[in-house]
């Protein structure tokens, strides 16, 4: 070294070092926030959850001929089942402040059964005169009875569904899922987790135009409130960002109340109409009124009726096994759905990567759910709201009890129909915009795995590369086929078996959450250099319940029953 003051050699610079659980999060899994900021985190994961509730009974209900009324009863039983499965999965299932709600992955097959000619009258091969003659006659009996078809759909879907819950039910807790998800790496999860989130583009931005002056709003506002204004106002509190959702979805609400009140959509086309107006659904005319008054109905008189929904409510349950075998297969796709998604929840809840038995209990709990929602007539199946986990994100807040008051509010809500029908008038454009940020962060959180990886292994760009492309190009086929044909590539004239395979390769995560998890188990196994490249070894320590003791503390059961119900 020439001289004798010679600088000290620089250090290099260091890569960020992979955390186990996730830092920077105010509340975790275990430590709930003070109760007055506890209940309205709870509320607003409640508003979070009722886009999904509302949207898909709405799409549904008319195609199975019932009416606004018909349309707000599901509506008030699926936020009733979801708020009993949440408290069971938060409680008995995996623990994790998931909320079980309805899921877009049961829709197809919904369709398939609302479609089926016993319900609909297929008479195709008739004579043409005798085609009038029945078409006239079914206009005339369902004019009459509309409630009847409605009840019958209602019923078929119902066997479909408790049918199906049993696949969930046996593999959660037999134990099956836990010895396949025992394979998952880092690797394979970050295609599942990402596209878990990423996979459902199609909800966010398209739903936003389709009312820009009403979604786009939305999402700046949000986006102003929950990442600008806290770093500008300095408060100090977390307010804005805790609270972001709350505070955009009012004023967005306000101004979406006021031009639909001033007539802007009066001759707007009957879709805008539909995304834009805050009346549109018609569920606050729908919701009973219930009257108190002893000289008859008088406004000072009527209360909102209380309606608790009960199993079978819409009559016996039938079945066929044909849309029991589509309505399995769809149940297998949300599991592994939400298996990615359950896996975020554990991310941003600031816990320790599930063991699998763990995860395999969750999924049990589930399938319990989905066998409610076909006893109680919910139209829809049970699955981890993605867009919850996305909120878990937001507001940095990663506590049970948050979830579990959000549960008691849809129960709450659910009862007492009309206050529950006044908060389902949001417009599905303000909706769409919470999905492009919760949606985001639930796939970021997948990429996060990318921590535990070796970025630089040619083996580990294959897997990543490949299987998220084939993700997103794989069901892009099948959903754009669908749309100009009107079926899907697989057709003939068994609905059921169309679904069965239709279904599974029109799921984004479906399709490279499986692809990866193949891959990464049978590509190059044995080389002893491969293991640390998948970041198998940053997951062995979780790989048993027992074997890390952080497990005991975030995922054990309460009421002391792990002594009856040991995890492995």
């Amino acid at each position: 070294m020439a001289g004798g003051g010679g600088g000290a050699k620089a250090e290099e610079p260091q890569p960020h070092p992979p955390k186990e659980q996730l830092p920077g999060v105010s509340f975790c899994i275990t430590s709930p926030p003070p109760w007055p900021e506890a209940i309205l985190l709870g509320f607003q994961h409640y508003l979070v959850m009722l886009g999904t509730t509302v949207i898909i009974p709405t799409a549904l209900v008319p195609q199975m001929g019932g009416g606004n009324e018909e349309k707000a009863k599901v509506i008030q039983t699926l936020l009733f089942v979801a708020g009993l499965n949440t408290l069971a999965q938060t409680l008995f299932g995996s623990r994790l402040p998931a909320v079980i709600g309805g899921s877009y992955t049961f829709v197809a097959a919904t369709i398939s059964i609302i479609l089926a000619g016993r319900f609909s009258g297929d008479v195709e091969d008739a004579n043409p005169i005798v085609v009038f003659l029945i078409w006239i006659l079914f206009q005339l009996y369902y004019l009459m009875f509309g409630w009847c078809k409605f009840k019958r759909t209602m019923r078929a879907i119902q066997g479909a569904m408790i049918v199906a819950s049993t696949l969930q039910i046996v593999l959660g807790f037999s134990g099956l899922w836990r010895n396949v998800t025992r394979f998952l790496s880092p690797l394979s999860a970050v295609p599942l987790v990402s596209l878990a989130g990423f996979g459902l583009y199609e909800f966010g931005f398209p739903g936003v135009a389709k009312c820009v002056e009403i979604g786009l709003p939305q999402l700046i506002i949000l986006i102003l409130v929950s990442q600008y204004a806290p770093h500008v106002l300095h408060s100090g509190k977390n307010i804005f960002d805790r609270f972001a959702v709350i505070f955009t979805v009012a004023i967005v609400w306000i101004y979406a109340h006021l031009l639909t009140v001033g007539g802007a959509y009066n001759d707007a086309a009957p879709k805008t109409q539909a995304s834009c107006r805050t009346d549109r659904a018609g569920l606050i005319d729908a919701a009973p009124w219930m009257n108190v008054g002893k000289y008859g109905p008088s406004k000072r008189n009527m209360i909102p009726e209380i309606r608790i929904p009960y199993p079978f409510q819409w009559g016996p349950p039938s079945f066929d096994a044909g849309e029991a075998f589509a309505m399995m297969v769809t149940s297998f796709v949300a599991l592994v759905e939400s298996t990615g998604a359950f896996i975020a929840v554990s991310r941003y809840a600031s816990a320790t990567p599930l063991p699998a038995s763990i995860l395999s209990r969750g999924v049990g709990w589930q399938g319990i759910g989905i066998l409610l929602s076909g006893l109680f007539g919910t139209v829809n199946g049970s699955s981890v709201s993605v867009e919850n986990a996305g909120l878990l994100a937001l507001t940095r807040v990663g506590s049970r009890r948050v979830v579990q008051i959000s549960a008691g509010f849809m129960i709450f809500f659910s009862i007492l129909g009309k206050f529950g029908a006044v908060f389902a008038s949001i417009p599905p454009a303000i909706v769409a915009a919470l999905y492009c940020l919760f949606f985001a962060y639930v796939g970021s959180g997948g990429l996060s795995f990318l921590q535990f990886c070796n970025l630089n292994s040619f083996r580990t760009k294959f897997i990543l590369g490949f299987s998220i492309f084939m993700g997103f190009s794989v069901p892009q086929y099948f959903n754009e086929f669908t749309a100009i044909r009107g079926y899907g590539p697989v057709h003939t004239s068994g609905r059921w078996f169309n679904d069965m395979i239709n279904v599974p390769f029109s799921s984004e995560a479906f399709v490279a959450g499986c692809l990866a998890y193949f891959l990464d188990i049978t590509l190059h196994r044995k080389d002893s250099a491969v293991r640390k490249d998948r970041g198998k070894h940053w997951w062995d320590k979780f790989r048993s319940y027992k074997t890390d003791m952080r497990s005991e503390e975030f995922y054990s059961l309460p009421f002391n029953l792990n002594k009856y119900f040991p995890s492995v």
